[in-house]
């Protein structure tokens, strides 16, 4: 629906295409100022409640959701419950632990709709420094759920954990295109991986946030195009879509999510794919009816 206007997104058109029933975008923050930020973080944290999202949904065309704890929260998973809570059943979740969760509140978890734990190799955690052991320590504890493990590393840190990788007994998600920026050098050494880890069937790969860790000027844009359609053309149906509203490591307003959406569609080989990865693709992780 055109010209909303929606708090941390610029402009308001519509996408070009409408998108289908049931479109999920399949990676958002809700920052609501209810919750305090951990003692670790040192910004002010904005202002994305719910409200501002279902704005969002409306401009875009998406009625599902997966909600992403974000670094600012450390493991205070308070935020995204409650926007779990008042997004409905159209909604999932991802949350941030701690390694010694204990199962008790790993199901009180699952009954809130979280489906998967985010393990940050990005940014500073509050509980120190996240470790490789991490990963599987965590995904031995979610196999019974049915999750999966969501990695969030620079594209040289996923080469470097790559055996642990490999050897996770649980479905892997890895953010944002991998953060990589081009199909060269370091950056192709990661590429290469994350095809093999794709080529295992059991790696899903989120193709959001294109302005990460992303070379400047066309000569960049064109490159983490070349990615994405590498990427996607891998295992198209274990490709995911995600808007990364609000857009927090992006300058204000830089991002216009409908934008991000036709950017999206021009990496996919027609339509038909396009709909596999916004509705059956995230109907299938994330358990949607």
């Amino acid at each position: 629906m055109a010209g909303i206007v929606v708090p941390h997104s610029a402009g308001i058109s519509a996408p070009a295409r409408t998108l289908p029933a049931g479109a999920c975008d399949s990676h958002m923050h809700i920052f609501d100022p209810r919750f305090p930020p951990s003692p670790h973080w040192r910004r002010t944290p904005p202002v994305a409640d719910v409200p501002a999202y279902r704005l969002l949904q409306q401009r875009i065309g998406t009625t599902r959701t997966v909600v992403v704890t974000p670094s600012t929260y450390g493991v205070d998973n308070r935020c995204t419950l409650a926007a779990l809570a008042e997004l409905g059943p159209q909604a999932r979740g991802v949350a941030v632990v701690d390694a010694d969760v204990d199962a008790a509140e790993l199901q009180r978890l699952h009954r809130h709709g979280i489906r998967g734990l985010r393990v940050n190799f990005y940014s500073p955690q509050s509980w120190g420094v996240t470790t490789p052991q991490m990963l599987t320590t965590l995904a031995d504890k979610v196999a019974a759920l049915g999750w999966h493990i969501q990695v969030l590393a620079r594209a040289g840190t996923l080469v470097e954990l790559a055996p642990v990788l490999r050897s996770l007994p649980v479905p892997l998600v890895i953010d944002h295109l991998g953060m990589i920026a081009s199909m060269d050098g370091a950056d192709g050494d990661a590429l290469a991986l994350v095809r093999a880890l794709l080529d295992g069937g059991r790696t899903w790969m989120k193709l959001s946030a294109p302005y990460i860790e992303a070379g400047t000027g066309a000569a960049g844009r064109e490159a983490r195009d070349e990615v994405a359609r590498t990427l996607l053309a891998a295992a198209p149906e274990r490709m995911l879509w995600g808007s990364d509203w609000p857009h927090t490591v992006a300058p204000a307003g830089s991002v216009d999510d409908a934008q991000l959406l036709d950017r999206f569609r021009s990496w996919c080989a027609n339509d038909r794919q396009m709909d596999r990865i916004l509705v059956d693709n995230p109907a299938a992780l994330y358990g949607f009816d």
